[in-house]
């Protein structure tokens, strides 16, 4: 009688209302389940259509994630979510329901699983394929310790399972007997299109058409489906008997990214992140009519595609990035020469190296975050050969809301200690688009060239391209008390400030675009001319632009102070940009006050 009360009570009120932690979840019966997975996908829908975030990927694992929690014990059994796009449905289930508004908001929630902020956060993912070595490594420990009830589960996608690092895991999980579920949940995307031979191959198991050997029990797993990932008693039912069975288990589901909202099933590249949208209708806000600078990612994608077809050496690579980094306009328009080879980045920088070494010139376009991913790979198979790849590193700096784990602010540290390496920075479109025109010419090694997430400056854009001399700086104004040196798209903030000081003839403004090679030659006019000597960038302060200067005026016996603005030793939180600038000490009032208080020193 009391069950039937209770399930009564349940009917009439929203479910999701009493769940907030997995222990509520278990009190519900299995017919009880469709009912929230319902609720659960409008709560994300309803958040994430006025707070922007990550969507289609959380909607497409509703039923897993009720699923996962109802079968399972966590915090006591370990759950990882790759990536961890798809873990808002987590979120909500484990205690951050009523603080889920505040998801990738200053002072909120990460968008990301976080160890810091949830015991139900076993590891914290923003970057792809570390789920298996990492549920590989808590399952190891478990057994160490002789606690042989702990279940291990990781959440895997089919775009990061065919990562290089995945198939690491995959093939040490083999040959262990610890006890290791991994769920791999097959939508046939990631941001973007999966690709490659094991797209075909999964798409061939759900077809029926595989051949006889299947690839994961030649791995020594033992694997399972597909089954539908939408299906809450199958998944219940089979996710139970996995958890009674030993060693090593693979789970092959099939979902829908964006299930429950027509357009996010739809259009999925959209809908991934798609901004702000009508929770009703799913049509996402028309931006405003106003004409705005272009991305600095489309001026590349044009930029590349307008070279490319008066260079046919030249070749476009990215890893699974095609429409975050807008290689798609070559995809599009020259399609025999742009390659999306996966999340496989160290691959991406080695096959750019191989095809430099035939004559082509590859444009390889990565996320400065991801490139910390093929670091051994520009050292060693390129810069150490001198091989003319050119890399365009997108996102560089602080990106915002995706936080630390998206931050691209050690790349100008990291590049810039290895030899033969040329490292830029534009603080324009018009800048970048005349150093990939430079840099496809030929140059006699690697280039890095880094640029921001979002708009440029300037409406007219397409400019005529003209060649830049390789490690020479520019300078935008002249002074006389004051030199302030800038690296790339930051130097527009500064150019503006300086115009707001009491006495802006009194300060000089220096892009430097090159942090390698150094324009020596204008760096010693500045510290023979200047009283004071400021560096900004957007980059981390160890190692970067203002490191660099340091270690110039060592060298040449200047003894004037440096003043270096960058991004502290620290990871930055998340925010919006102004935000994340705020927080690093590099915004427009903090800049601003330090060299209008040293103006006033000057008196």
């Amino acid at each position: 009688m009391r069950r039937i009360d209770t399930f009564v009570f349940y009917s009439l009120e929203r479910l999701l209302k009493h769940i907030e932690s997995p222990k509520d979840l278990k009190k519900l019966t299995l017919d009880e389940l469709p009912k929230l997975a319902q609720e659960l996908r409008e709560f994300i829908i309803d958040i994430v259509s006025t707070k922007e975030g990550h969507l289609g990927a959380s909607l497409g694992v509703v039923e897993l994630t009720i699923a996962l929690h109802y079968v399972f014990n966590a915090p006591y059994d370990k759950l990882i979510w790759d990536v961890g796009h798809q873990a808002y449905g987590h979120k909500i289930l484990t205690g951050r329901k009523e603080i889920f508004d505040t998801n990738r908001q200053l002072g909120g929630i990460s968008g990301f699983p976080k160890r810091s902020e949830s015991e139900y956060d076993d590891f914290g993912t923003g970057h792809s394929s570390t789920a298996i070595s990492a549920i590989l490594g808590m399952a190891m420990a478990s057994k160490l310790n002789k606690d042989f009830n702990k279940q291990h589960i990781a959440v895997v996608g089919d775009a990061s399972i065919a990562s290089g690092m995945a198939f690491e895991g995959l093939n040490h999980l083999g040959v262990t007997n610890v006890n290791t579920l991994i769920v791999l949940n097959d939508n046939a995307i990631g941001i973007d299109p999966s690709v490659g031979a094991l797209k075909k191959y999964l798409t061939n198991v759900k077809a029926g058409t595989a051949k006889d050997e299947n690839i994961f029990e030649c791995l020594n797993l033992n694997y399972t489906g597909p089954i539908n990932g939408h299906d809450l008693k199958a998944l219940v039912t089979e996710l139970e008997r996995l958890k009674h069975v030993d060693g090593p288990k693979l789970l092959h589901i099939i979902t829908t990214k964006g299930k429950g909202l027509k357009q996010a099933e739809e259009d999925q590249v959209v809908y991934h992140a798609p901004g702000k949208f009508d929770k009703i209708t799913g049509e996402r806000f028309k931006k405003s009519g106003e004409v705005q600078p272009p991305k600095y990612q489309d001026v590349f994608g044009h930029t590349l595609v307008e070279l490319a077809k008066l260079n046919e050496k030249i070749v476009g690579i990215t890893p699974a990035m095609p429409s975050g980094s807008s290689l798609k306009f070559m995809m599009e328009d020259i399609p025999e020469r742009a390659f999306d080879v996966g999340i496989a980045e160290q691959h991406a920088v080695t096959l750019a190296a191989g095809m430099a070494t035939q004559g082509l010139v590859p444009f390889c376009n990565i996320y400065s975050t991801f490139l910390q991913r093929a670091y051994d790979q520009v050292i060693h198979d390129v810069a150490l050969q001198k091989l003319p790849v050119i890399f365009c590193l997108d996102r560089a700096g602080l990106v915002g809301q995706d936080g630390p784990t998206h931050h691209g602010v050690f790349d100008m540290a990291f590049l810039r200690c290895i030899p033969n390496l040329i490292i830029f920075s534009p603080m324009n479109e018009m800048e970048l688009r005349n150093i990939m025109y430079t840099a496809q010419l030929g140059l006699d090694g690697p280039i890095a060239i880094r640029y921001p997430r979002g708009r440029g400056v300037t409406i007219d854009w397409k400019n005529d391209l003209e060649s830049i001399e390789i490690g020479t700086g520019r300078s935008l104004k002249n002074g006389s008390k004051i030199a302030v040196l800038t690296i790339g798209h930051i130097g527009n903030t500064v150019a503006e400030l300086i115009q707001k000081l009491d006495r802006p003839e009194e300060v000089g403004h220096y892009d430097m675009r090159f942090v390698k090679p150094l324009d020596k030659n204008l760096l010693r006019t500045v510290f023979n001319t200047y009283e004071h000597v400021i560096t900004v960038e957007d980059g981390t302060k160890l190692g970067g632009l203002g490191s660099a200067i340091l270690e110039f005026a060592n060298e040449e016996g200047f003894t004037k102070q440096i003043k270096i603005f960058g991004v502290p030793d620290q990871f930055v939180d998340h925010g919006d940009v102004l935000e994340t600038h705020q927080m690093a000490g590099i915004d427009f009032d903090t800049i601003h006050t330090y060299i209008q208080s040293t103006l006033n020193q000057c008196d």
